[in-house]
């Protein structure tokens, strides 16, 4: 009896910490995954173990300072080291973001046309049934629509299958990689780690929890739902890079975009596990575009000292969702226009966010040893070896790539 009472809780208080790892796999990181696949076969899929070690690392510590204050980062940066810093980290976040959203709007616009639909008439109906989700539903309401919508990632596991791989040397590749060190196997091997842990995302799972007003008594809960939403999300990047890896790398195909992937699937893998691999861009596309506008929304709104939230209506929380609005309505609108910035627009957006990673990540280690703040609930001693290490490396990393995006290698 007791275990199907613990069952019901944890499915109750389940929600952040899926949605927010799930929501990670969007089109910008679909597509370093599909790009490692096919230009490196399995080489690349070791990278995947540290990278879910890292992620479950920084997100359990953001989760357990929304359950155990109630707040969301934002509020806890302002309260803490002042309204300033606050504002230039939102500011940078808020470009960062918006040229995430304009990924995951072309993303979408990418796959819609896969299967044979205009991304004039797709892009702008897409965008209005999000806008319509978000600021006309309740909170319960929009995090059961995104639960379902998780479930779609398993068209990656199901095109994977279909890929027939090499399941010997797919296994043999992820547990004894074979490191090669041109500049650009070292640049997709930083980027898959790099993409992974991104500032919006610790935002968004902080406020999220605390939103959903997840309280101290349930932060075992919690924790399972982040180890939990970690695992899955670095399962389908595994079936995503074993995909590419098993067809387009024998063949010599290389592509710089997901949809191409899914594109070239066809002639190998059959019509059905190419329209899988589209259908599932087109979802992870869709929910990113939800997420991260609303992620952006979540963090400006604390820091400035708005009123935020789902359950909130646009007379309780104008500044919520008209940045909510704005964000969804101009980069749908950019996807639109012929001749946009677009590229230069994704690659100062992922140069930006590299730059804010390690004030962010510092932030949160900080925060999280606080005792004022945290109470009993601070790291042990080996939490923090485990933490500190975990961020410097990420930090390393993050630098390398932004510094090659700047100046690339020859």
């Amino acid at each position: 009896m007791k275990r199907w009472k613990n069952a019901l809780l944890f499915l109750s208080l389940m929600g952040p910490g899926i949605i927010t790892a799930n929501i990670d796999n969007d089109a910008s990181g679909i597509t370093t995954y599909s790009v490692a696949g096919a230009r490196f076969g399995y080489n690349l899929i070791w990278t995947l173990i540290p990278t879910t070690v890292a992620l479950v690392v920084v997100q359990e510590m953001v989760a357990r300072m929304g359950v155990i204050t109630g707040k969301g980062l934002s509020d806890l940066i302002r309260e803490n080291y002042g309204v300033r810093a606050t504002f230039f980290m939102m500011l940078g976040l808020l470009i960062a973001n918006f040229g995430n959203t304009v990924a995951n709007f072309a993303g979408w616009a990418a796959s819609m046309e896969i299967v044979g639909m205009s991304k004039y008439i797709m892009v702008p109906a897409g965008a209005v049934c999000i806008w319509i989700l978000v600021t006309r539903g309740s909170y319960r309401f929009v995090e059961k629509i995104l639960l379902i919508a998780c479930l779609i990632f398993i068209g990656y596991v199901i095109s994977g299958i279909m890929a027939k791989p090499d399941w010997n040397m797919v296994i043999k590749r992820t547990f004894l990689p074979q490191i090669q060190w041109s500049s650009e196997y070292i640049m997709l091997t930083i980027a898959i780690i790099g993409t992974t842990i991104t500032p919006w995302m610790q935002f968004y799972l902080q406020s999220s929890i605390a939103e959903k007003g997840v309280g101290k008594e349930n932060y075992k809960a919690s924790k399972l739902d982040v180890i939990i939403g970690c695992s899955i999300t670095d399962i389908i990047s595994f079936f995503i890079i074993v995909t590419c890896g098993a067809i387009l790398f024998p063949h010599g195909i290389r592509i710089n975009e997901a949809s191409e992937a899914a594109l070239a699937l066809k002639p190998f893998a059959g019509d059905y596990a190419s329209l899988i691999f589209a259908l599932s861009l087109a979802n992870a596309s869709l929910l990113g575009a939800i997420i991260v506008p609303l992620a952006t929304a979540y963090y400006i709104c604390e820091a400035m000292g708005w009123e935020a939230g789902v359950n909130k209506s646009f007379k309780e929380a104008p500044q919520f969702m008209w940045i909510y609005t704005m964000m969804i309505a101009v980069a749908a609108l950019l996807i639109l226009i012929p001749g946009a910035p677009l590229v230069t627009l994704m690659v100062l957006s992922a140069v930006i966010n590299g730059l804010l990673l390690p004030f962010v990540l510092v932030y949160i280690l900080f925060l999280i040893n606080n005792k004022k703040i945290m109470g009993e609930y601070t790291n042990t001693k080996s939490s923090n070896y485990i933490s500190w290490g975990t961020v410097v490396v990420v930090i390393c990393l993050t630098a390398f790539l932004v510094i090659t995006m700047l100046f690339p290698l020859t």
